[in-house]
C-alpha cells in the first residue's frame, strides 16, 4: 500500500510515499483513482476560471466599436447582395476572414462614387472614396459577425486599388482614405499591412476599390 495525504510536496521514506506527517493508506489503484479525480478537478477549475475572466472581459468591452462609430458620425450600410459567382466573405481557419474588393457609396445620394483620379476627380475625393469603401467593408463586417465588431482583433491586411490617370502617382494617399478609417474605429487593432495600386479602369467607372483581412477572437 501506499501513504499518501494532500500536501504538495511528495517524496520517498521506506519504500512509501509520503505527501506529509498527516498520512492515510491506500492501495495502489485507490491511490491512482485519487490522484486522477483531484487532477481533473484541478484541471476544471482553472477551465472554468479562464472562461469567466474571457466572458467578463467581452462584457466590459460589448459596444465599444459601435460607440466609436456614433462618436464619427458613422451609420454603417446594409451590404448589397453580390453581383456575381462569389461571397462578400470567406471564414478561414475559423478567425481569419477575408473580405472581397467593395465599393464607394456616396451615402447622401445612394449613387457610386465615380470618376478617374487626376482628371474628374481630385486627391481628396479619392480619398473620401476609399473611406466610402471602407465603411461599406464595416457593413459586411457587422453582418457576418452578428453586430459584434469589439470581435475584431486586427485589420491584418488592406488593398486599395485607384481609378486613376498614367501619370497619377498618389495612390497611396487616395488609400489613407480607408486605412485612416480604419485607424479611427479600432486604433492600435486598425494598423495593418498594405498594398495602394493604381489602375487605368475599374468596374462601373468607380474612382476605387478597396479589400482586406480581419482577424476576429478564436
Amino acid at each position: 500500500s501506499f501513504q499518501v495525504d494532500f500536501f504538495f510536496f511528495p517524496f520517498k521514506k521506506n519504500h512509501h510515499w509520503i505527501m506529509s506527517s498527516t498520512t492515510s493508506s491506500f492501495t495502489t489503484s485507490a491511490s491512482l483513482v485519487m490522484f486522477g479525480a483531484l487532477a481533473s478537478t484541478a484541471i476544471m477549475t482553472i477551465r472554468q476560471t479562464s472562461k469567466q475572466k474571457k466572458k467578463s472581459t467581452t462584457n466590459n468591452t460589448a459596444g465599444m466599436i459601435q460607440a466609436q462609430l456614433r462618436k464619427l458620425g458613422i451609420t454603417l450600410p446594409i451590404p448589397p447582395t453580390p453581383k456575381g459567382n462569389y461571397v462578400s466573405c470567406v471564414r478561414q481557419g475559423g478567425n481569419v476572414l477575408y473580405i472581397c474588393g467593395h465599393i464607394p457609396t456616396n451615402f447622401e445620394t445612394g449613387d457610386l462614387i465615380t470618376g478617374k483620379v487626376g482628371k474628374d476627380l481630385t486627391v481628396e475625393e479619392g480619398y473620401e472614396s476609399a473611406r466610402a469603401c471602407a465603411i461599406n467593408i464595416l457593413g459586411t463586417l457587422a453582418v457576418e459577425l452578428n453586430g459584434n465588431l469589439d470581435c475584431i482583433t486586427r485589420i491584418v491586411k488592406v488593398v486599395g486599388f485607384v481609378n486613376c490617370t498614367d501619370d497619377f502617382a498618389q495612390q497611396p494617399a487616395v488609400i489613407n482614405g480607408a486605412s485612416d478609417l480604419f485607424g479611427e474605429v479600432f486604433g492600435e487593432k486598425g494598423k495593418h499591412a498594405r498594398s495602394a495600386v493604381g489602375t487605368n479602369s475599374l468596374p462601373l467607372n468607380i474612382a476605387t476599390e478597396v479589400e482586406c483581412v480581419v482577424e476576429i477572437e478564436d
